[in-house]
C-alpha cells in the first residue's frame, strides 16, 4: 500500500443484505486520515442513506465495477464475490464479517487471487479490541429485534394491566444464552413490561441476569461446569449437564408464554436447546424466537425467515436479524470497521498497519495462501 490510500465500499449483493459497511460519519473520519474514499452508487439505499450524502461526506461515487477500481481496502458487510474485486489492487484488504467457516471455499478464492482477507468476526475478545467487535455490535441490535418481533407476533400484552375490565397479567418470558444478544433481550423484555428469566452454560452470566432484574434458571444438580469456552464464548457440555439442563428446561418452558434462544458455538452447528416434545408442552398462542436459525437453529422445526407453528406454538427466526434495523446496524457495523483501521493507521505509511496478537487473529490469507491458524485445523 502506498500514498494515498484508497478505500472502496461495496453495495452489498447477499439476498436480505440492507447493510451498508460506512456511513458519511466514518467516510468523513476516513478522509481525515489521509484516505481516498468511493462508494458504490446504491450502497446505502437500503440503510436509508443517499449517494448524495457520502458526496457531501467526500466520497466519490462510483459505478458497479469501477468503485473497487484501485482499491488497496476493500470494506463490505458481508464478504464480496472475486469477481466484485477486479481491478483492486494487488495485496488489498477485503475487510467484512467474512464467515470464514461457512464460506470457506470463498476464502480459498481470496487466497488464490493474492488478496489479503480479514475476519471481522475474528476479532479477539479483548478490552482494547472492544469497539471493534462487530458480533458484539449487531448481537445487541439482534437481541433487541428478537424480543420485539415475538412481541409482535404473541397474540396478548406483555406487561400487567389493571383495567377496570379486569387484569391482565404479565407475560413470561425466557431467555435462553446470554450473551450480548440474550443481555439485550433480558432488558428489551422486561422494559415491556414481562416477567422475564434466563439461563445460560456459564455460571458467571447468573449475576448479569439478577443484574438486568430477571430470574436465573440453572443447573445446580451438575457440579464443577462452568460452560467458559476460549475468548468468552461457550463451549458445548458434557452428556449429564445436558441431560440435566434438559430436564430443567422442559419445566420452566411450559410456563412460559415467550421464548428467546440466542446460543452459538463459533464455526460449529447451533447447538439444539428446545426439541418439538418440549414445544408440545407450551402454551397455544406462544412464540419462540430462535436468533441461530441461520446456523441450524437452537429450536427443533425453525425454518429461517418463516413462521412455523407447532403444537398451537408460533417459532420465527431471521436468516439476518441486524439487516431488519438497517440504519442503526450500518451506523455501529461501519464504526466496528473504522475503529479497527484507524487504532492501526500509521501516519507516515498513510495505512493501517496490524500488531500481532489483532492481526494473526483476524487475517485469514496472506502472501496467495490461507494463513489463520482456525483455518488450518
Amino acid at each position: 500500500m502506498a500514498e494515498g490510500l484508497r478505500i472502496a465500499v461495496l453495495k452489498e449483493r447477499a439476498k436480505g443484505e440492507t447493510r451498508v459497511a460506512a456511513t458519511p460519519e466514518t467516510v468523513k473520519k476516513f478522509i481525515a486520515l489521509g484516505a481516498a474514499v468511493t462508494v458504490e452508487q446504491g450502497a446505502g439505499e437500503a440503510a436509508s442513506i443517499a449517494d448524495a450524502d457520502y458526496a457531501a461526506a467526500g466520497a466519490q461515487i462510483a459505478a458497479a465495477g469501477d468503485a473497487v477500481r484501485g482499491a488497496q481496502i476493500v470494506l463490505g458487510v458481508q464478504g464480496p464475490d472475486v469477481a466484485a474485486l477486479t481491478g483492486a489492487q494487488d495485496g488489498a484488504w477485503i475487510v467484512a464479517g467474512l464467515d470464514p467457516f461457512g464460506q470457506r471455499s470463498r476464502i480459498d478464492t481470496y487466497a488464490a487471487g493474492g488478496y489479503e482477507a480479514l475476519a471481522m468476526e475474528f476479532m479477539p475478545r479483548i478490552t482494547r479490541a472492544q469497539s471493534m467487535d462487530i458480533l458484539s455490535s449487531q448481537s445487541n441490535l439482534s437481541g433487541y429485534k428478537a424480543v420485539i418481533e415475538a412481541a409482535n407476533l404473541y397474540g396478548r400484552a406483555f406487561p400487567m394491566m389493571m383495567t377496570a375490565a379486569g387484569t391482565v397479567s404479565a407475560a413470561k418470558a425466557f431467555v435462553m444464552g446470554v450473551g450480548v444478544a440474550g443481555l439485550q433481550a433480558i432488558a428489551t423484555a422486561r422494559r415491556l413490561g414481562a416477567q422475564v428469566s434466563a439461563t445460560d452454560v456459564r455460571s458467571a452470566t447468573r449475576e448479569q441476569i439478577q443484574s438486568l432484574g430477571a430470574k436465573p434458571i440453572f443447573v445446580e444438580s451438575v457440579a464443577g461446569i462452568e460452560g467458559e469456552g476460549a475468548g468468552g464464548y461457550a463451549t458445548e457440555m458434557s452428556e449429564e449437564y445436558q441431560k440435566a439442563q434438559a430436564e430443567l428446561v422442559s419445566s420452566h418452558i411450559a410456563k412460559q408464554d415467550i421464548v428467546i434462544t440466542t446460543a452459538l458455538i463459533p464455526g460449529r452447528a447451533a447447538p439444539r436447546l428446545i426439541t418439538d416434545d418440549q414445544i408440545a408442552t407450551m402454551k397455544p398462542g406462544s412464540v419462540i424466537f430462535d436468533l441461530a436459525v441461520a446456523q441450524g437453529g437452537n429450536v427443533e422445526g425453525s425454518q429461517p425467515d418463516e413462521v412455523v407453528v407447532r403444537h398451537g406454538v408460533k417459532i420465527m427466526g431471521y436468516s439476518n436479524t441486524p439487516a431488519h434495523l438497517a440504519a442503526d446496524a450500518s451506523a455501529l457495523f461501519s464504526r466496528n470497521l473504522y475503529n479497527f483501521l484507524s487504532a492501526f493507521w500509521d501516519k507516515e505509511a498513510g495505512k493501517p498497519v496490524l500488531d500481532e496478537e489483532i492481526g494473526n487473529a483476524v487475517r485469514l490469507t496472506q502472501g496467495g495462501k490461507v494463513v489463520n491458524e482456525r483455518l488450518l485445523g
